[in-house]
């Protein structure tokens, strides 16, 4: 059979920021250019230009950088991983695919407290030196994108283990989509649950991952997710359609 004869997809964890400078390209490829993400874009102002691209990077690696927190097992509670597939033209491995997974939770030494205000851990000034109602808008979105996993996180306090798998970023790029790569960078992500004491996964999935999940044992939760940002500038161009999905407890 010929899908016999392709190439095998590895997935790994990344250890070298230098592997984020180089698959920085899948994600612009994903939410830049084929399906725009307004969020995304709103993080990574110029992210069209190659000077926002290099800092967009920058922002990536740093964050990947400063992810040291670990659980009371000394596991890492922020995990980034790559798919790679053969290159024949240089016989190396290409980065074809990304994924951010998280461990959250509001019990310490179980995982990270889920983010509730971006400010504390990103630079929005950085982002937009002087514009507080920018910086504020980005904050909105994010805590409104993320409510019902950090809801989630909370409902799991007295939970054993107290602790929620989210799947934070998951990209792959355009020309090797449709292969079969975002399935195995999320099972990654749900076998990785299970040997943690069988945590429940969760994502906020968008209408180009969502067909996939719903095979994978997630279900939709609620509604479209309803960002709250009405009459705000970047609002007018249309929110990317995102909803909240969940596993269930394992």
């Amino acid at each position: 059979m010929a899908s016999q004869n392709q190439p095998q997809v590895q997935v790994a964890v990344i250890e070298s920021a230098e592997d984020l400078k180089i698959g920085f390209d899948v994600v612009y490829q994903c939410f830049g250019i084929q399906v725009p993400d307004q969020i995304l874009q709103a993080q990574n102002p110029g992210w069209d230009t190659p000077e926002g691209r290099v800092r967009a990077t920058e922002r990536m690696t740093t964050s990947f950088e400063s992810s040291t927190s670990r659980d009371k097992h000394g596991r890492p509670n922020k995990i980034f991983l790559k798919a790679t597939l053969p290159d024949p033209e240089s016989g190396t491995e290409r980065i074809v695919g990304l994924a951010v997974w998280l461990q959250l939770s509001v019990v310490e030494g179980h995982g990270e407290p889920p983010v509730e205000d971006l400010s504390r851990v990103m630079d929005l000034e950085a982002l937009y030196p002087g514009d507080t109602s920018e910086q504020n808008y980005l904050c909105e979105l994010d805590r409104n994108l993320h409510r019902q996993r950090t809801e989630l996180a909370k409902s799991k306090a007295n939970a054993s283990p107290p602790a929620v798998m989210a799947l934070d970023l998951c990209v792959v790029h355009p020309s090797f989509q449709r292969r079969g790569i975002a399935t195995k960078l999320v099972q990654w992500g749900l076998d990785e649950a299970k040997r943690r004491g069988g945590l429940e996964a969760c994502m906020e999935a968008s209408t180009m991952g969502r067909h996939v999940y719903g095979t994978m044992g997630f279900q939709q939760e609620g509604p479209e997710i309803d960002y709250g940002v009405e009459g705000a500038k970047f609002a007018q161009s249309g929110m990317p359609s995102n909803i909240f999905m969940r596993t269930g407890a394992n």
